[in-house]
């Protein structure tokens, strides 16, 4: 694997023990597909890659991806799951969790096994971190686009069967379900990541929740209970608890402009931006599968259900990144919100992050914040780059 140098007229940086910042000019120098070197102004020699406009960020992880390109994940077949693997890397993701959604607990089973012997098989392209399952421990009153039917308690037999393959890292569930403080203590001592979310739960149940391990809110203010100033709820405990990390689907349709504002504002450094895409995302109007029942894809806004439920997405995360940016918050701290934040909170301190012994995952977004160029490993994946 030859060494690589790119230059960029503005670059994301984390340099160690100091908050990401953006310098201008940067470089990166990477051997072996690790971040050999990361610095300020123009490093000695010709660069192998020069990007003279736009931004040089790190790899975009996405914790919440139901599907892409047509594909659903928890039934796409191995085809379907090269061409979400190979494509993504266009909308500048380098790292996700595949998102299966509501099912009855063994065909979630089933579809991890299955998961589990087709990835070694997959193409170069995005890093495949695990799955997170959205569901089926959710509320019958919150459950959104889910199918009421498959809803369950968080049993212990239940966490023991979806735990088997090792492929969980994330589970989203109601706290206020029979047995989810017991699930939620046995999840995190597995090494999964708990998020509090399609729940219909007080403040106090969301903050007993963080007290047993889970540390972050799935897609904050959709499927939960939100901002009662006499009943607070799910939305409160993830705006006011440091320990709790909001997922914010910023598409400016599933949350509006200015309550993504309030939730930069009040819990800066802890949102995680999501798309929660959909099978419909990178795709034309038409009708399209979410969980085993069909969506339908309009020419502008999310997916919707027959009975008009929003049901997943059609958002890339470079735009995302793009719209908050556009609502005011500083490129680092947007970029950060697609990537370091995610990352470390899934325990993947290599990713996410432009410094010395990181993964070589980088994207170059341009001045639209649009991906041109992406990298894995120090390889390109996709674009140009000159």
């Amino acid at each position: 694997m030859a060494p690589l140098l790119i230059t960029a007229d503005r670059m994301i940086m984390t340099p160690a023990g100091t908050p990401t910042r953006v310098v201008s000019p940067g470089y990166v120098r990477v051997v072996d597909g690790v971040v050999a070197e990361a610095g300020e102004g123009r490093p000695p020699g010709a660069p192998d890659v020069d990007l003279p406009d736009g931004l040089l960020a790190p790899g975009l992880v996405d914790l919440q991806v139901n599907g892409f390109f047509g594909h659903d994940m928890v039934d796409a077949d191995e085809a379907g799951w090269r061409t979400v693997v190979a494509r993504l890397p266009e909308t500048g993701v380098t790292a996700f969790l595949p998102t299966f959604i509501t099912a009855p607990v063994e065909t979630q089973a089933a579809a991890l096994r299955r998961a589990r012997d087709l990835l070694p098989h997959l193409p170069d392209g995005t890093r495949v971190l695990g799955v997170h399952l959205e569901g089926p421990f959710l509320s019958e009153k919150r459950k959104g686009a889910h199918n009421a039917a498959y809803l369950t308690d968080p049993a212990p037999a239940a966490i023991e069967t979806l735990l088997e393959t090792g492929l969980v890292k994330l589970v989203t569930l109601a706290p206020e379900r029979d047995g989810a403080p017991a699930a939620i203590r046995a999840l995190t001592a597995a090494g999964v990541l708990v998020s509090v979310g399609h729940s219909d739960a007080t403040a106090a149940q969301a903050e007993a929740a963080a007290d047993a391990g889970a540390r972050m809110v799935t897609h904050i203010f959709n499927a939960q209970t939100g901002i009662g100033h006499r009943a607070p709820g799910v939305a409160v405990q993830a705006l006011i608890d440091d320990r709790l990390h909001p997922g914010l689907i910023l598409d400016l349709h599933h949350v509006a402009a200015k309550v993504a504002q309030l939730v930069f504002r009040a819990a800066p450094g802890r949102v995680v931006l999501v798309t929660d895409a959909a099978s419909s995302a990178g795709m034309p109007p038409g009708t399209y599968d979410l969980g085993g029942e069909p969506i339908t894809m309009p020419a502008q806004g999310p997916p919707l259900r027959a009975d008009g439920t929003i049901a997943g997405s059609g958002l890339r995360l470079d735009a995302a990144v793009g719209n908050a940016i556009g609502l005011g918050l500083d490129p680092a701290a947007a970029v950060d919100a697609a990537t370091r934040v995610p990352a470390d909170l899934i325990g993947r301190s290599d990713l996410g992050r432009i410094a010395p012994g990181a993964a070589a995952d980088l994207v170059w977004l341009g001045p639209d914040h649009r991906a041109r160029t992406t990298w894995v490993n120090g390889q390109k994946v996709f674009g140009g780059g000159s």
